[in-house]
């Protein structure tokens, strides 16, 4: 049996985006999806990366869970490095979009690279 429910999350929310982006295809890039626990997703909801992540990054300085169970600040960094998710994360923005998913689709590239390289 599964234990926890999974949804496909937009890094950058998809309603936070429509502030400023239309099209589906703007929001719904790969490089902005992760698989996230239904009830973080829920929580996070409209959220800018900023807001949320500077919240995540608290609580690994005070031990006090608001998303998932990330307690500690190695835990935290090698959760983002596992997802390909770049640390500049921390201080993005709406109109940081479109260099986090240029960021994001290297740190993936790399990934699937090294993974062949390794086969």
């Amino acid at each position: 049996m599964i234990a926890h429910r999974g949804d496909i999350h937009h890094l950058f929310p998809k309603e936070y985006l429509k502030q400023k982006y239309d099209s589906r295809g703007d929001y719904n890039q790969i490089a902005n999806f992760v698989y996230l626990q239904q009830e973080i997703n829920i929580k996070i909801g409209k959220k800018a990366p900023n807001d949320y992540f500077s919240q995540i990054l608290e609580q690994c300085n005070s031990g006090e869970i608001k998303y998932g169970g990330i307690t500690d600040l190695e835990s935290l960094k090698m959760n983002l490095s596992q997802n390909c998710i770049p640390e500049s994360i921390f201080q993005m923005t709406l109109d940081d979009y479109p260099a986090f998913l240029e960021e994001r689709r290297k740190l993936m590239a790399k990934k699937i690279e090294a993974y062949y390289n390794a086969l």
